[in-house]
């Protein structure tokens, strides 16, 4: 009787070329390819238990990317696995209304201030996609304003860029995007309220909405500055659009109710994502119930997903949202943040809210808006930290994921590698 010969695992280098032989760019998200970090290929991960991951030749890292966000327990957190578990026993897809999806949606209805009602999709792109279109058909508009350096997925109308001035027309930002898709965006600077002000009075007859990150988290941890958010809403509520906050990344993470409970400004409108799903590809938007209604099948509205809802999603999310309604979760996520963000201080500006934060190496001056950052000094602080045993985003333009599973050790750990790498 032969015995199974367990094949031999492919080196990184040599998983690399196979890669790029079969996947665009070798990696199915461009960041994902670390070349904006100086390296000539990523590492690959083989698994991941709590702070850590450990990659395919072996190494284990301290993880702050967290899946960019949605691990708030850690990887492989157990009850969530096991909720997984569960509700793959009993299918994995029925493309019919489950349980479990009203379950969730009343978790997030309890939570998130604005949001009356809910719709479950498979991606943060869709949902703020589904969004500007449930914006634009209320309204009976066409304009939306949106905010260089916030991202809102890949859709067409949100990759236009901004150019000089007050605000400007959108331009496509990537090959076979339409110029006529992006004509309709408009692109201001985040916390400028004149410029907003000034495209409000020139656009303003036309919009439908304004959308923003209340707390922008892809430029790096950008805060908004005292009374912008409250600026847009008052120039939503006098030109009579609609404001659209996408917490994708906020949602569930700066609080239960995210950065609209932390800050005290209602949206009409909220796109959800990352830590909604407990990890898995589950999205949402939502809003008052005059507004959601009008979505199909009891409006005219299109929007559907044969996986929207899907029952490993639901049963995911539902596992960590029950347990963010103890506050306990947030205090602890507090203080484990602000104990890295006081440890990086000496070594730059650190922006921080909640346990979202990014450390601006060797800058003194607040980060208010997106702006050209020093790429070469963090792919070095990137590598060095990586020589170390440390991951952080490779990217500048992102923030670091404070979880549960970091420990006091791990962070002091973290502070004195980058003390190491800047020599300070």
């Amino acid at each position: 009787m032969s015995r199974s010969v367990k094949p031999t695992p492919l080196t990184r280098s040599a998983l690399w070329h196979r890669a790029l032989g079969l996947i665009p760019g070798g990696v199915n998200s461009p960041v994902r390819a670390m070349r904006g970090v100086g390296l000539d290929e990523p590492f690959f991960v083989a698994r991941g238990k709590g702070a850590h991951i450990e990659t395919t030749d072996g190494r284990r890292l301290l993880d702050w990317v967290q899946s960019w966000g949605p691990l708030i327990f850690g990887h492989a957190d157990g009850e969530t696995i096991e909720a997984v578990r569960a509700a793959a026993l009993e299918g994995t897809t029925f493309g019919a209304p489950t349980e479990r999806e009203v379950d969730l949606a009343q978790e997030i209805v309890d939570a998130v201030p604005s949001v009356e009602r809910v719709r479950l999709v498979s991606s943060g792109t869709e949902a703020a996609m589904s969004a500007v279109r449930l914006a634009r058909a209320a309204t009976r508009r066409d304009r939306v304003i949106k905010f260089a350096g916030c991202y809102h997925g890949h859709a067409d109308q949100f990759l236009a860029s901004a150019g000089s001035g007050l605000a400007t027309l959108g331009i496509p930002s990537s090959p076979g995007v339409p110029s006529g898709v992006t004509a309709d965006t408009v692109v201001c600077e985040y916390n400028d309220v004149d410029g907003v002000a000034a495209a409000v009075e020139r656009y303003g007859e036309g919009l439908a909405a304004i959308l923003v990150e209340p707390v922008a988290g892809n430029m790096g941890c950008v805060p908004p500055a005292p009374g912008f958010l409250e600026a847009l809403r008052l120039l939503c509520d006098a030109s009579g659009a609609l404001l659209i906050f996408d917490e994708v990344i906020s949602g569930f993470r700066v609080a239960r109710g995210g950065a609209q409970e932390r800050l005290g400004v209602l949206p009409d409108l909220t796109i959800l994502g990352k830590i909604v799903g407990g990890g898995l590809p589950l999205a949402a938007f939502g809003g008052s119930a005059e507004l959601m209604v009008q979505l199909a099948p009891s409006g005219s509205v299109y929007q559907a997903g044969t996986l929207s809802g899907n029952p490993l999603a639901t049963a995911a999310g539902l596992s960590v949202l029950r347990r963010l309604r103890d506050g306990a979760v947030y205090e602890q996520l507090e203080l484990r943040a602000a104990r890295l963000a006081d440890g990086l201080a000496p070594f730059g500006r650190v922006q921080r809210v909640g346990a979202m934060l990014t450390l601006f190496a060797g800058r003194d001056e607040p980060v208010e808006r997106f702006t050209d950052l020093d790429a070469e000094t963090y792919g070095e602080l990137f590598r060095g930290l990586l020589e170390r045993g440390i991951y952080v985003a490779p990217s500048q333009y992102e923030c670091v994921f404070p979880s549960i599973a970091h420990c006091e050790a791990e962070i002091d750990a973290t502070i004195e590698a980058v003390g190491d790498v800047l020599g300070r």
